[in-house]
């Protein structure tokens, strides 16, 4: 299984180095009023991807960091807890 998970990350990042290079042109970007800059399309895509892959990505490990440490506090708690013992029940039912 190990071999198949490595020939798919081989392979994905030959397709996407043969695309960088395929594409390798410039690209004007405009920044603001007359400034514009001159940036390769692939790594205009990179940086595009990682823009919002980021955000999410960092997200997702914080709010499990945080399960994780309410889910330890939980577990530390169990132990402290006492049980509670039922309550006979008195009175009469009609």
């Amino acid at each position: 299984m190990q071999f198949l998970k490595t020939l798919f990350w081989a392979l994905l990042v030959g397709v996407i180095v043969a695309f960088a290079l395929n594409n390798m042109t410039m690209v004007p970007l405009k920044l603001w009023g007359t400034l514009y800059a001159d940036v390769n399309l692939p790594l205009l895509l990179l940086v595009t991807f990682l823009a919002g892959f980021l955000p999410t990505f960092v997200a997702l490990r914080l709010t499990r960091w945080r399960m994780r440490q309410r889910l330890f506090a939980a577990d530390r708690t169990v132990p402290l807890a006492k049980p509670v013992e039922p309550q006979p029940v008195t009175g009469v039912v009609a």
